[in-house]
Protein backbone atom coordinates (compact mmCIF):
# COMPACT_ATOMS: atom_id res chain seq x y z
CA UNK A 1 0.00 0.00 0.00
CA UNK A 2 1.61 3.43 -0.73
CA UNK A 3 1.96 5.87 1.96
CA UNK A 4 -0.32 8.39 -0.02
CA UNK A 5 -3.35 9.55 2.40
CA UNK A 6 -5.80 8.54 -0.63
CA UNK A 7 -5.58 4.72 -1.59
CA UNK A 8 -6.02 4.24 -4.92
CA UNK A 9 -8.32 1.37 -6.04
CA UNK A 10 -8.90 0.31 -10.16
CA UNK A 11 -11.57 -2.24 -10.49
CA UNK A 12 -10.89 -3.95 -14.19
CA UNK A 13 -13.25 -6.42 -15.72
CA UNK A 14 -12.96 -7.22 -19.73
CA UNK A 15 -15.91 -5.04 -20.63
CA UNK A 16 -15.98 -2.33 -18.43
CA UNK A 17 -19.41 -2.43 -18.70
CA UNK A 18 -20.97 -4.53 -15.64
CA UNK A 19 -18.63 -5.51 -12.95
CA UNK A 20 -15.89 -3.33 -12.90
CA UNK A 21 -18.52 -0.43 -12.93
CA UNK A 22 -20.61 -1.62 -10.34
CA UNK A 23 -17.86 -1.96 -7.87
CA UNK A 24 -16.55 1.41 -8.90
CA UNK A 25 -20.09 2.99 -8.21
CA UNK A 26 -19.91 1.20 -4.44
CA UNK A 27 -16.55 2.21 -3.90
CA UNK A 28 -17.31 5.71 -4.81
CA UNK A 29 -20.28 6.31 -2.76
CA UNK A 30 -19.42 4.71 -0.08
CA UNK A 31 -15.82 5.56 0.28
CA UNK A 32 -16.05 9.00 -0.75
CA UNK A 33 -13.54 11.73 -0.93
CA UNK A 34 -11.14 9.34 1.07
CA UNK A 35 -10.11 7.14 -1.77
CA UNK A 36 -9.40 7.43 -5.82
CA UNK A 37 -11.43 4.99 -7.73
CA UNK A 38 -10.63 3.99 -11.30
CA UNK A 39 -12.38 1.27 -13.65
CA UNK A 40 -11.28 -0.08 -16.94
CA UNK A 41 -11.54 -3.10 -19.26
CA UNK A 42 -9.14 -5.00 -21.29
CA UNK A 43 -11.28 -4.86 -24.43
CA UNK A 44 -13.99 -2.13 -23.05
CA UNK A 45 -17.67 -2.37 -24.61
CA UNK A 46 -19.04 0.79 -26.12
CA UNK A 47 -21.46 1.43 -23.65
CA UNK A 48 -22.55 0.41 -19.72
CA UNK A 49 -24.61 -2.76 -19.25
CA UNK A 50 -28.70 -1.46 -19.52
CA UNK A 51 -29.05 -4.47 -16.35
CA UNK A 52 -26.02 -2.92 -14.66
CA UNK A 53 -27.58 0.74 -14.78
CA UNK A 54 -30.78 -0.34 -13.84
CA UNK A 55 -29.93 -2.63 -10.76
CA UNK A 56 -27.75 0.21 -9.37
CA UNK A 57 -30.36 3.12 -9.98
CA UNK A 58 -32.85 0.50 -7.86
CA UNK A 59 -30.27 1.27 -4.68
CA UNK A 60 -30.02 4.84 -5.65
CA UNK A 61 -26.90 5.11 -7.60
CA UNK A 62 -26.73 6.72 -10.99
CA UNK A 63 -24.02 5.66 -13.26
CA UNK A 64 -26.11 6.28 -16.71
CA UNK A 65 -23.17 8.77 -17.83
CA UNK A 66 -20.72 6.51 -17.44
CA UNK A 67 -18.49 5.11 -20.25
CA UNK A 68 -16.46 2.09 -20.79
CA UNK A 69 -12.76 2.77 -20.56
CA UNK A 70 -9.64 1.21 -21.56
CA UNK A 71 -7.30 -0.26 -19.20
CA UNK A 72 -3.91 1.44 -19.26
CA UNK A 73 -0.39 0.37 -17.82
CA UNK A 74 -0.53 4.06 -16.27
CA UNK A 75 -3.69 3.07 -14.75
CA UNK A 76 -2.49 0.09 -13.22
CA UNK A 77 0.55 2.38 -11.93
CA UNK A 78 -1.10 4.78 -10.10
CA UNK A 79 -3.43 2.48 -8.14
CA UNK A 80 -2.43 0.70 -4.34
CA UNK A 81 -5.01 -1.94 -5.23
CA UNK A 82 -5.89 -3.54 -8.29
CA UNK A 83 -9.07 -5.76 -8.15
CA UNK A 84 -9.70 -8.09 -11.08
CA UNK A 85 -12.85 -9.33 -12.45
CA UNK A 86 -12.18 -12.18 -14.92
CA UNK A 87 -9.60 -10.53 -16.97
CA UNK A 88 -6.97 -13.05 -16.33
CA UNK A 89 -3.85 -12.00 -17.43
CA UNK A 90 -4.81 -8.67 -19.23
CA UNK A 91 -3.92 -7.29 -15.94
CA UNK A 92 -0.01 -5.81 -15.84
CA UNK A 93 1.79 -6.76 -12.85
CA UNK A 94 3.92 -4.34 -10.78
CA UNK A 95 5.44 -4.96 -7.55
CA UNK A 96 4.56 -3.65 -4.89
CA UNK A 97 1.08 -3.45 -5.76
CA UNK A 98 -1.89 -5.51 -3.48
CA UNK A 99 -3.52 -7.69 -6.47
CA UNK A 100 -7.01 -9.11 -5.77
CA UNK A 101 -9.10 -11.36 -8.43
CA UNK A 102 -12.72 -11.26 -7.78
CA UNK A 103 -14.39 -14.10 -8.65
CA UNK A 104 -17.79 -12.89 -10.03
CA UNK A 105 -20.77 -13.76 -12.43
CA UNK A 106 -20.62 -11.87 -15.25
CA UNK A 107 -23.60 -10.25 -16.22
CA UNK A 108 -22.88 -9.33 -19.68
CA UNK A 109 -26.71 -10.63 -21.95
CA UNK A 110 -28.63 -10.67 -18.14
CA UNK A 111 -31.17 -9.16 -17.31
CA UNK A 112 -31.81 -7.49 -13.95
CA UNK A 113 -33.08 -10.25 -11.99
CA UNK A 114 -29.63 -12.05 -13.18
CA UNK A 115 -27.71 -9.02 -12.18
CA UNK A 116 -29.13 -8.24 -8.76
CA UNK A 117 -27.02 -10.98 -6.83
CA UNK A 118 -24.06 -9.80 -8.67
CA UNK A 119 -24.77 -6.47 -7.35
CA UNK A 120 -25.00 -6.74 -3.63
CA UNK A 121 -22.41 -9.38 -3.93
CA UNK A 122 -19.85 -6.49 -5.42
CA UNK A 123 -21.76 -4.30 -2.29
CA UNK A 124 -20.82 -7.02 0.03
CA UNK A 125 -17.06 -7.25 -1.16
CA UNK A 126 -16.76 -3.19 -1.37
CA UNK A 127 -17.50 -2.94 2.66
CA UNK A 128 -15.08 -5.60 2.97
CA UNK A 129 -12.33 -3.72 1.22
CA UNK A 130 -13.28 -0.22 3.20
CA UNK A 131 -13.11 -2.39 6.35
CA UNK A 132 -9.18 -3.65 5.37
CA UNK A 133 -8.19 -0.30 4.26
CA UNK A 134 -9.70 1.46 7.43
CA UNK A 135 -12.68 3.48 6.00
CA UNK A 136 -15.60 3.64 7.83
CA UNK A 137 -18.32 3.61 5.20
CA UNK A 138 -20.69 6.49 4.17
CA UNK A 139 -23.79 6.32 5.39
Amino acid sequence: MSTSATPSVLFVCVHNAGRSQMAAAFLTRLGGTRLQVRSAGSAPADTVNPAVVEALAEVGIDISAEIPKVLTIEAVRCSDVVITMGCGDACPYFPGKRYLDWRLEDPAGQGVAAVRPIRDEIERRVRGLLAELDIEPAA
